[in-house]
């Protein structure tokens, strides 16, 4: 049986993603299982690993892409036990993804409970983790904390923004004006990075400083964001939105580990998901589970700003890369 996958043929723009046919299907060997995809993001951190300055990936053209996934088990390899054919799981893959089928380690899989809507449950998993990581992990934050969201109308700020008000965070954030509406319906107080200085803005309402910023800008933004933050505040680093290389990324993290070993500077810390997902893939299960039982329960309900084909990935990445995905797109691959 044929199945359809997007490759990466080489670094570059969105026309670097090719619609292939596989001729047969992968089959599953021991300790593994065979996945028909149903859905996986498109992503930013998709489009810096298209353009070769995602320094997490293991592996060079040609590749299929895809940093997430949610699908149905289809075949059992030998030995799985945990898993059954027709349950509904998900995965952090990194890359692979965007593809009909593929397959997985069955112990690195999470179920999914069968009631949650599948676009919106794909969103949870690198989006939404990612935020609820750098809160309750990075930043440590407690109930009537005050925090600053730099980006609050992209994916992960708005995630930011949905979990900071279940846990009872003060919340402000940075976005165009266009999305300040937005921002107060979530209880943020919205501050336009074009036109108001955010260091100037938030001193004048928490003169002591914020417990966190997250600041997915990078570059001179973060040198800016420290300086909003209370004695015990944390920065908490999670990408560079201007980088035009790795030397970008790693320019960032390793200032930010600098700033994080100067005694009296508030603490500073770069958070990947990628690596957490290698090195604590227990924490990553148990903040999934309970991000998807958030949303079977209704206590989140992720913005989709569009839901797209498997083929039109070139077209999602051509959005993000221009800044108009005003919340989060998915590609609905196999339902």
């Amino acid at each position: 049986m044929a199945y359809r996958v997007v490759t990466l043929r080489n670094y570059g723009g969105p026309d670097a993603l090719q619609v292939e046919t596989i001729d047969e299907l992968p089959e599953p060997r021991e300790g593994e299982v065979r996945v028909r995809v149903l859905a996986c993001s498109a992503a930013y951190t998709d489009t810096l690993i298209r353009r070769g300055i995602y320094p997490d990936v293991p592996k060079k053209p040609p590749f299929t892409p895809g940093y997430d996934m949610l699908g149905v088990v289809d075949k059992l390899g030998a030995g799985v036990t945990y898993l059954a054919v027709g349950d509904k799981v998900a995965e952090l893959t990194v890359i692979g993804s965007y593809s009909e089928y593929m397959v997985l380690s069955a112990d690195r899989l999470i179920r999914v409970p069968q009631n949650v809507d599948t676009a919106e449950a794909v969103s949870l998993i690198l989006t939404y983790v990612t935020a609820y990581q750098m809160l309750t992990r990075s930043a440590k934050v407690q109930q009537g904390d005050s925090v600053l969201i730099h980006g609050a109308g992209g994916a992960v700020g708005r995630a930011l923004l949905e979990l900071s008000a279940v846990l009872n965070l003060r919340m402000y954030g940075t976005a165009s004006k266009s999305q300040h509406d937005l921002l107060r319906s979530l209880t943020c107080v919205p501050i336009d990075y074009k036109e108001e200085d955010f260091v100037e803005s938030i001193r004048s309402v928490e003169p002591q400083g914020v417990k966190a910023v997250f600041d997915g800008i990078g570059g001179d933004n973060l040198k800016r964001s420290v300086k909003v933050l209370c004695k015990n505040g944390t920065l908490v680093a999670f990408g560079s939105y201007y980088a035009s290389s790795s030397k970008d990324l790693i320019r960032d993290f390793l200032r930010v580990n600098f700033w994080n070993a100067v005694p009296w500077r508030p603490s500073a810390t770069f958070y990947s998901i990628g690596a957490w997902h290698r090195k604590h893939h227990d924490w990553f299960r148990d903040d999934l589970t309970t991000l998807l039982n958030w949303l079977s329960d209704e206590k989140i309900k992720p913005s989709i700003s569009r839901k797209m084909k498997l083929e039109e990935a070139p077209v999602a990445h051509d959005l993000l890369d221009k800044g108009l995905a005003k919340g989060k797109l998915v590609l609905m691959v196999g339902e």
